[in-house]
């Protein structure tokens, strides 16, 4: 299975259940690995057969920056949910890392993997 992935993508978000957090907006680190089939791009060279990492990596930037979650999951799951049904990808492996939660600790967050919902 090709994979496509983003890496240490940085976001600023308001996220967290604690006041203080609802007050400021912390850094949130994004690794994003893709289920893309790569033969086509790499047979036509076409940037327009390609899962664009730039485009992906724009809209996660878009969305996690106007989002006010509560919980490190559920924005995982909902960038999760983004990526799958707006880039036709079959299945989506997700680290979001929020630096700086726990003393002592470089990060703290999530793994998720979730494969494109069949009907």
């Amino acid at each position: 299975m090709d994979k496509v992935f983003i890496e240490g993508l940085e976001i600023e978000a308001l996220i967290g259940i604690y006041d203080w957090e609802r007050r400021i907006r912390q850094p949130l680190l994004f690794d994003v690995e893709m289920a893309f089939d790569n033969t086509v791009p790499a047979a036509t060279d076409a940037i327009a057969d390609t899962l664009n990492y730039k485009a992906v990596s724009k809209r996660i930037i878009e969305y996690v920056s106007q989002s006010e979650f509560g919980l490190v999951e559920t924005l995982a799951e909902r960038v999760a949910a983004l990526i799958l049904e707006e880039f036709g990808v079959r299945h989506v492996r997700l680290k979001l890392s929020k630096p700086g939660a726990v003393r002592g600790a470089r990060a703290v967050g999530v793994i998720i993997e979730r494969p494109t919902a069949t009907l």
